[in-house]
């Protein structure tokens, strides 16, 4: 029986071998892409991204399932919060492009010369109130003042931000974040994953417990929608800096969704 089932099974592969067709129909069609994902992919071609950002792309930080993870839609008006070098800016801003509006908040005044640069003049830089000082923990800052101007926002997109705050100037970032939304709108957020109740030190200051983000959004009154798995490294043991030579550039990422209430 051994044999003859060993036999039966040489015999299987041969014939899904032969019949790729065969196989498609037993695996499934490949699933189409949304059209969010074909503008995603054509933003990620743009000339106006270099070698490194695209280097970064499949291996890293999987724009594609990042943002459809989110719930991105070409229609929308989103707000990158602290987009520092601008490496998402270029790909959402083409997204948003025709339909919809991108707005660059804290930090987006330093970045509006490389908008010009980019040619990506639909993009609205607006900073509002933002008093930044260092807490006096090593590379954690405070936030004195956070006013905005914004308001009615589909989404507000953070990445790797929040681990520079202390949790005072974090509840102040939910706070703004909060008013900068429409009701039903969605709040995303990446950062590097510290172990959970790990208190902070000098190798884990660029990390933030995910559990910790998640109390602290659903303070500032935001339902917890899920999170994704996208950016778990199985080589990062959460031990040492997310910018150390091992692991830069491929730290352990937690991807967090909240929405404001419909009610608020």
């Amino acid at each position: 029986m051994k044999r003859l089932s060993t036999t039966l099974a040489i015999l299987l592969v041969a014939a899904f071998a032969a019949s790729p067709m065969l196989v498609q129909a037993q695996m499934g069609a490949p699933k189409e892409k949304s059209e969010v994902a074909k503008l995603i992919e054509a933003a990620m071609a743009s000339n106006i991204r270099s070698a490194d950002e695209r280097a970064r792309d499949a291996k890293e930080r999987k724009p594609v399932e990042t943002l459809e993870f989110f719930g991105l839609q070409p229609n929308m008006t989103v707000v990158e919060l602290m987009p520092s070098g601008g490496w998402y800016t270029k790909i959402l801003a083409p997204v948003l492009a025709e339909k919809g509006k991108l707005i660059v908040a804290v930090g987006g005044a330093r970045l509006a010369p490389k908008l010009l640069e980019w040619k990506l003049d639909k993009v609205e830089a607006q900073d509002g109130k933002f008093e930044f000082r260092p807490s006096g923990q090593y590379g954690v800052g405070e936030i004195d003042a956070m006013e905005s101007p914004i308001t009615g926002a589909d989404m507000v997109l953070t990445f790797r931000n929040m681990h520079n705050f202390t949790p005072a100037a974090r509840a102040k970032i939910n706070a703004t974040v909060f008013g900068m939304l429409k009701p039903g709108g969605i709040f995303g957020v990446v950062d590097h994953t510290r172990r959970h109740m790990e208190p902070g030190a000098v190798e884990n200051w660029r990390r933030i417990d995910p559990v910790v983000v998640i109390q602290e959004a659903s303070a500032a009154g935001f339902e917890f929608v899920g999170f994704s798995d996208l950016h778990f490294r199985p080589d990062d043991e959460l031990r040492y800096d997310s910018q150390r030579p091992t692991i830069a550039g491929y730290s352990d990422r937690f991807t967090l969704k909240f929405r404001k209430p419909m009610t608020k």
